[in-house]
């Protein structure tokens, strides 16, 4: 059951998913499955067996809502939400192509928020997400309705610790 990508995975994250025996928990605990195209212990097996690509070109490491309840409930303490992060990165460094487009891009949006400012500054991201996109008119009209209750305030509000937060996006590279 050992290939290539379980013996990478197992030594960059840290996570053995040959221990996995398909009993399906994480996949019937998980509340994100309507949206995924592979539940997550196929996903897993789709590993052990050799099938990385069809896994990093799947929508599932996108849908993943990283609440860590497949995490809590495995029998063998099996840390899927550290593979899934590691199956994001590596379909992004691989510039592998998602059903759908925009997932990468609101993926490196959200993120480069985040080390930008230590935390979620939303109208910044979503500015970015539009014009990487070029989706500028799909949803406008729930944006200005948000801007006008002030659900989404203009300037940003920089967190404690960014610096130390911007060295662990250097450290991660």
């Amino acid at each position: 059951m050992s290939n290539a990508l379980v013996n990478t995975i197992k030594n960059e994250t840290g996570v053995n998913i040959s221990l996995c025996y398909q009993c399906k928990t994480c996949s019937l605990s998980c509340p994100f499955t309507a949206a995924m195209d592979i539940l997550p212990h196929e996903l897993i097996r789709k590993i052990q067996i050799g099938q990385g690509e069809k896994v990093l070109a799947s929508k599932t490491i996108w849908h993943c809502g990283s609440c860590e309840t497949c995490v809590t409930r495995c029998p063998n303490e099996i840390d899927i939400l550290r593979v899934m992060d590691w199956l994001r990165q590596t379909s992004l460094q691989k510039k592998v192509t998602v059903g759908d487009k925009n997932i990468p891009i609101f993926h490196r949006a959200f993120l480069g928020s985040i080390k930008s400012w230590g935390r979620q500054y939303e109208l910044g991201m979503l500015l970015k997400f539009k014009l990487d996109s070029r989706d500028f008119f799909s949803d406008l009209d729930l944006g200005i309705k948000m801007i006008l209750k002030h659900k989404l305030p203009f300037l940003p509000v920089r967190a404690k610790g960014t610096k130390d937060i911007k060295k662990l996006f250097r450290s991660s590279k």
